[in-house]
């Protein structure tokens, strides 16, 4: 791990420590557990375990090759420009592409099946941002970090990739968070809980507002921001009431990313007794742990 690597590294970790106090002490949706439904999923197969597996994938095998291939590894065309630059230059560019492709999945049957899994969460909080499809992430993420490698030279390439892998997972975190944050008409151009906890609720009318990852500015210029107070309210509620789809999705890793290219009868394929403890796996543990444990249960 580099410098910088582990800088970013010991950033990530603290605002997640930060994030997580504000979640337990100043909620956006108040009495959520912890420990939520879904949350092991979230953290293992979609934090852990595909993150680290998609990082080196696109990296190592899909961007990195082709400036090798090329011949000009050590060649950047922007390479002369600070860091500082570099950072707000594939970040604003990237977050203007991500508003666009983001309404295009919500708009288009096909690209709905890369994003829904992300949308199937009905707990919204810090982990939630990472449950999404690996072919959304490696779309997504090969067109995120190409320019980088492309423009830049290996070194500084090097310094510019962490970092802005931090914007990401900070911003991703901060939007998708359970804190009753108001930030008034910052809104208008940072994106924060308030937009993004409307965009995942439970309603038709929300599915097609409030697409901005980083710069709201986008769903604002573009006639998709919602936020009562800053927008003429439709709801009769200042918060949504419910998260999630409106259809059964399944809850293991691996048929949520089947369901993408082939459906099926969730409940009757999750009631299975051949495939239910691979789902169920906690209870066993969790008995386990009562029984040991009486007086501290989860």
């Amino acid at each position: 791990m580099s410098h910088i690597e582990t800088i970013t590294t010991i950033v990530l970790f603290s605002w997640i420590a930060i994030i997580v106090f504000l979640e337990r002490n100043f909620p956006y949706t108040k009495n959520t557990k912890f420990f939520r439904e879904g949350w092991w999923l979230d953290f293992f197969w979609y934090t852990v375990l595909q993150s680290y597996f998609l990082k080196i994938l696109i990296l190592d095998y899909i961007v990195g090759p082709i400036k090798s291939k090329m011949g000009y590894a050590d060649f950047g065309l922007l390479s002369h420009w600070p860091v500082w630059a570099l950072v707000i230059l594939f970040v604003v560019t990237h977050d203007f592409y991500m508003y666009w492709f983001h309404r295009l999945q919500h708009n288009n049957k096909i690209l709905w099946r890369t994003h829904e899994a992300h949308h199937s969460i009905k707990t919204v909080d810090w982990l939630a941002g990472s449950r999404s499809h690996s072919l959304e992430i490696i779309i997504n993420q090969t067109i995120e970090f190409a320019p980088i490698v492309l423009l830049l030279d290996v070194k500084t390439a090097a310094i510019v990739v962490p970092i802005k892998a931090l914007v990401d997972a900070v911003w991703g975190i901060w939007i998708h968070a359970n804190v009753n944050v108001k930030s008034g008409y910052l809104q208008y151009i940072i994106n924060g809980p308030e937009m993004h906890q409307w965009h995942h609720g439970y309603d038709r009318d929300v599915f097609f507002l409030n697409y901005s990852t980083k710069f709201a500015i986008w769903d604002w210029i573009f006639g998709t921001g919602y936020l009562p107070g800053l927008n003429p309210t439709i709801y009769k509620t200042l918060k949504p009431q419910r998260f999630g789809l409106p259809y059964d999705f399944p809850r293991d890793y691996f048929m949520q990313h089947w369901f993408a290219f082939k459906r099926f009868d969730v409940k009757k394929v999750e009631g299975d007794p051949h495939i239910e403890p691979f789902i169920e796996w906690k209870r066993p543990i969790l008995k386990w742990y009562r029984k040991v444990f009486p007086a501290h249960q989860p």
